[in-house]
């Protein structure tokens, strides 16, 4: 009796851990994006490749190589001092078309939106063998230089990066069938009406703050149940003593009826 009042006083101060929190919800992709020119691919939602081309920049000092992602006009340049006329690669960006959440689409607004660009180096074993000519890898990118210490004018070189998004919840609703970028709480003049079923939660808040003292504030519930815990033990422990003293009393008297 003893065992079960110990144990079932125990269970009552010890504090319940707190439930582990649900990872928040990511959108995906269902298919890469990619570029076919250089056979590089993302299974993030949005690629973009830079090409820029060393040319000639006049300067009130003179002349001086410069990378540039487009063609500087070399009219009235000196001789000497040309650049090739166009640029054959040019810089492009790809979107991804398969973005997913719940298994719904997410609209393209909500990538240009949200999203953000991040350097990446691509696998180039699916380089074309035309390319593969030209261009070695150089860097996080590609190079045209046969030397990369000493480009000349007219040398490319290329790079790449890739479209991640954040966690959507709170920044997106389901309208339409899709996923898209959430509207604008209306403002103090307009009536405030419940939230739309397929609006995503915002993220569930972390634990309190401490207090200005440093200190969490005391939560009472472990010491309540503490209370009502010793409660139950004085209450178990009392009807052990009774039942002792009957059972002694019980004894006695049959004692007595015997002699």
């Amino acid at each position: 009796m003893r065992q079960w009042a110990w144990l079932l006083l125990a269970s009552t101060v010890m504090p319940t851990p707190a439930p582990a929190q649900e990872a928040p919800l990511e959108p995906r992709t269902t298919a890469p994006v990619r570029d076919a020119d250089f056979g590089v691919s993302t299974r993030q939602f949005g690629l973009d490749r830079r090409v820029e081309m060393l040319q000639w920049q006049r300067t009130r000092e003179g002349y001086r190589r410069v990378w540039h992602d487009a063609r500087i006009d070399d009219a009235g340049h000196a001789p000497g001092h040309a650049n090739p006329p166009e640029i054959e690669l040019p810089s492009r960006r790809w979107w991804s078309d398969s973005a997913q959440l719940r298994g719904r689409p997410v609209d393209p607004a909500v990538l240009r939106e949200l999203g953000t660009w991040h350097p990446f180096r691509p696998d180039f074993a699916a380089l074309p063998a035309n390319l593969a000519v030209t261009f070695q890898p150089e860097g996080d990118g590609l190079g045209s230089a046969l030397n990369p210490l000493e480009p000349g004018i007219g040398d490319m070189r290329v790079t790449w990066r890739e479209l991640r998004l954040p966690p959507l919840e709170g920044r997106v609703e389901l309208r339409g069938g899709r996923w898209s970028l959430r509207e604008a709480p209306p403002t103090a003049a307009e009536p405030v009406v419940d939230e739309a079923p397929g609006v995503l939660p915002a993220p569930v808040p972390a634990a309190p703050e401490p207090s200005a003292s440093g200190e969490r504030a005391p939560r009472p519930w472990p010491w309540v149940g503490a209370v009502l815990a010793l409660g139950v033990l004085v209450l178990l422990v009392r009807g052990l003593r009774v039942r002792r003293a009957v059972r002694r009393r019980a004894s006695g008297g049959d004692g007595d009826q015997a002699s």
